[in-house]
């Protein structure tokens, strides 16, 4: 039932070559970047990631992007990364755009066992007819569109058919956890960490304060110890280091 390491590296250890993420976060708040520099130290290539973003330059997911670790990425917002859409438009990474609802849905249902669902968002869009760029052509030609989806009326109103999302392992970030793996959010940085963390078969959080089993209120748990199989303590430098993602300052 510990399921604490002592170490980044055994946190990420079995992550390997064409390894599919699934990575918490929304811009830079609730990013586990202790794990994601380890996975960059670990070497491992090919990875697929799913997360609604891919960090910024220089920041989260952006450092795995610079070392040339990604091979493929679905995410719902890729903006504010300029070597994201170097490697893009170059045909170097290959892109899944989902909207933002439908892919934490995705996360949630790969985590409750479902293995798809109906929607409305995206109909009457290249999302639902196909066509998107998936991988661009070093020629600037699409190599790789996406495929049409099916499309099924409910009462009237036309849906689309996505599928879940389970990935090889997950990386989150929270506030709070205890030896048994349960964990608390704080505010905005809880966004897609609890989602990411169920679709991962092997789930991975680095908490930022570690409690003794029984210090957390069971009505305070956002997600259950079920769902995490490893838990990394973060020092207090560690947990402190919170980027800021666009910096506003009054004259």
């Amino acid at each position: 039932m510990d399921k604490v390491v002592h170490s980044a590296a055994e946190a990420v250890a079995g992550i390997g070559d064409g390894a599919s993420l699934a990575v918490g976060g929304f811009g830079l708040s609730g990013v586990p970047d202790v794990l994601i520099e380890a996975v960059r130290a670990s070497g491992a290539r090919g990875l697929a990631i799913v997360s609604n973003n891919c960090g910024v330059d220089g920041g989260g997911l952006g450092i795995l992007l610079a070392a040339g670790r990604i091979a493929r990425v679905t995410g719902s917002y890729v903006g504010d990364n300029k070597e994201f859409a170097r490697q893009y438009l170059s045909g170097e990474l290959e892109l899944e755009l989902t909207p933002q609802g439908t892919l934490a849905e995705r996360l949630r249902a790969g985590g409750a066992g479902i293995p798809g669902f109906y929607t409305p968002a995206g109909v009457g869009t290249l999302v639902a007819e196909g066509g998107l760029p998936w991988r661009y052509a070093p020629d600037g030609s699409v190599a790789l569109p996406s495929p049409p989806k099916e499309v099924r009326a409910f009462h009237g109103r036309d849906c689309l058919l996505e599928e879940a999302i389970t990935t090889d392992f997950a990386l989150v970030r929270a506030a709070r956890g205890d030896r048994h793996g349960n964990l608390v959010f704080r505010k905005a940085a809880r966004n897609f960490n609890p989602l990411a963390a169920m679709a991962g078969r092997t789930t991975v959080a680095e908490v930022e304060e570690l409690v003794e089993p029984g210090a957390l209120d069971p009505d305070e748990v956002h997600l259950p110890g079920v769902y995490v199989r490893r838990v990394l303590p973060l020092t207090p430098a560690q947990a402190a280091a919170k980027g800021i993602e666009k910096r506003r300052v009054r004259p």
